[in-house]
């Protein structure tokens, strides 16, 4: 089983910030859903080719712990690991750490699921493989 930690960093921006100087709590979602897309690409799943073929990933839920907020210039990365949930449902574990300390700053977990094209939830063999063995013990 592939368990190989993805990582991607970034940096923020100025017009991420709020009047309070640090980062909006709805950015974090932006870079969570950059690093998954990311974290797709580097797996070898095309988001935008799924899509052509009338499969379309989509969150379900998402939960964010926010520990330490960023601010305007820090560089950061955001780890990705996916593991599967559920016959139906596959669950994104991604954390932000800001680089000049390795502090954690959010923990997401972001539940999605697939839809083919009558909009019913299932999980195909390509993003099934990114779990490994994990869904034989479901």
């Amino acid at each position: 089983m592939d368990k190989e930690l993805f990582s991607l960093d970034f940096k923020v921006r100025d017009y991420e910030c709020d009047m309070q100087g640090i980062v909006n709590n709805s950015v974090y979602q932006n870079y969570l859903e950059h690093a998954r897309h990311e974290y797709l690409l580097a797996k070898g799943v095309d988001f935008a080719e799924l899509t052509r073929q009338k499969i379309h990933l989509v969150v379900v839920r998402a939960e964010l712990d926010y520990k330490l907020p960023l601010a305007s210039g820090d560089e950061f990365y955001v780890t990705v690991n996916v593991e599967s949930s559920s016959r139906v449902r596959f669950d994104f574990l991604q954390n932000i750490y800001r680089k000049s300390d390795n502090k954690l700053m959010l923990a997401a977990k972001i539940t999605g699921t697939s839809l083919n094209e009558r909009g019913r939830p299932f999980v195909p063999e390509v993003i099934e493989r990114l779990f490994g063995s994990n869904t034989d013990t479901l």
